[in-house]
């Protein structure tokens, strides 16, 4: 039998039309959870579709992609269809999709939300328990992988921002089954050594399970124990992570968790250069309000001449003296002739003057005034006050007026 020699891409294109004969390829449908989904600018969605056991990468072309009534997102149970042919450049087979149905979720999205409600019920989420950023963190542990470019952005930002800070890189995994084991380990033992006034955790973005290991259970209890405040930085701005919901601050990457950990030192200068320059303007003008006070006060007749100033006030303190004299003179005089008229009234209403003119007061034995002759019987002692004495007198007769 004679020998054939393909050259590849023969040999992609004879698979491609192997493929492309099988009416079945060409129309089915697929069902399965999305992972890894990517919109590119050019509009066409590209993503993989997965089972328990396998995965086939799929394409969807901008013009379908438009007809897309839902936001497709990794974790999502869908059904995908479309033909099976091979991308002859590549020699990959993949499923081009042209229409999507939503199947339910995913089990990483149903895990996902289960554990997020749960904890949230526990209140792991709750504002009251987050702690303050410290403004000017002298050292940042960075639990992160120590191979990403998270840390090396982390490193950058920080550095570029603020110098001064010591930056601890603490290398964990941060995908894969061991992950969360060592991301809890590195929190608990930043914490029990006190190495650092503040954690950064996180790393970059990818698909559902590629930040699986920030929806662990262990890695949300672990930032929720910590007493150093922490940063969750992980992913980019579409992809929120338990570990998001518990810690003290999240940030949208791990350049942005630097820029949230640290102050910009060159906005701090500016604005420490803006508070002196106010200061010293403040400075100028009480100098220049002091300083026209000072004029003002200096050009006063009492700095000018003490002593005539003096001789003013004694002459002027000699005529209130005169003044206050006369007043007091003036009051003295009318209160002395308010004195003589109430004492002529008092001597013109007196019982004395009464008595003597010739009458006399009678009363009993007791003292009291006798003022009817229904108060005396004949018999009774009586008092007669005159002017000069009394006399003591017996009723021997009553004589009653008409």
């Amino acid at each position: 039998m004679e020998e054939r020699i393909f050259s590849v891409t023969d040999l992609n294109n004879r698979i491609k039309g192997i493929l492309d004969s099988d009416s079945i390829l060409q129309n089915i449908c697929v069902k399965g959870e999305l992972s890894n989904y990517k919109v590119y600018p050019s509009g066409h969605h590209y993503f993989t579709l997965k089972d328990a056991d396998s995965s086939i990468r799929c394409v969807m072309f901008k013009g379908s992609a438009l007809k897309l009534r839902f936001r497709p997102e990794s974790g999502m149970g869908v059904m995908a269809i479309g033909k099976v042919s091979v991308y002859p450049r590549d020699g990959a087979y993949q499923l081009y999709c042209n229409e999507m149905r939503l199947d339910g979720v995913g089990d990483l999205y149903v895990a996902y939300e289960q554990l997020k409600s749960k904890l949230a019920a526990e209140g792991l989420f709750d504002k009251a328990h987050k702690k303050p950023i410290p403004r000017f963190p002298s050292t940042i542990a960075v639990i992160t992988s120590g191979a990403g470019a998270a840390v090396r952005d982390i490193i950058r930002v920080a550095g570029k921002r603020w110098p001064m800070a010591k930056i601890i890189v603490m290398p964990v995994r941060v995908q894969g089954t061991e992950a969360p084991a060592e991301i809890r380990g590195a929190i608990a033992y930043a914490n029990k050594h006190k190495l650092a006034e503040l954690i950064i955790t996180g790393r970059g973005g990818g698909s559902i399970e590629d930040l699986w290991a920030f929806n662990d259970e262990r890695v949300a209890r672990a930032i929720y124990d910590s007493e150093i405040p922490v940063i969750s930085a992980v992913g980019h701005e579409p992809d929120v992570t338990i570990a998001d919901f518990v810690a003290d601050l999240r940030a949208a990457t791990p350049s942005n968790g630097a820029e949230l950990a640290v102050p910009d030192s060159d906005e701090l200068r500016q604005y420490l250069d803006s508070v002196d320059i106010r200061f010293r303007q403040a400075l100028k003008k009480k100098l220049e309000f002091l300083r026209r006070s000072l004029r003002e006060l200096s050009s006063r007749p009492v700095m000018k001449s003490p002593t005539a100033y003096i001789e003013l006030k004694r002459m002027e303190t000699e005529r209130l003296a005169e003044r206050l004299a006369a007043v007091q003179e003036r009051r003295l005089a009318y209160l002395r002739r308010s004195f003589v008229a109430y004492a002529a009234s008092l001597d013109a209403l007196s019982p004395l003057k009464v008595l003597s003119r010739g009458y006399a007061v009678p009363s009993d034995e007791t003292g009291k005034v006798l003022k009817s002759t229904e108060d005396v019987e004949i018999g009774d002692t009586l008092d007669l006050t005159l002017t000069d004495g009394q006399l003591r007198c017996r009723v021997e007769d009553i004589v009653k007026g008409e």
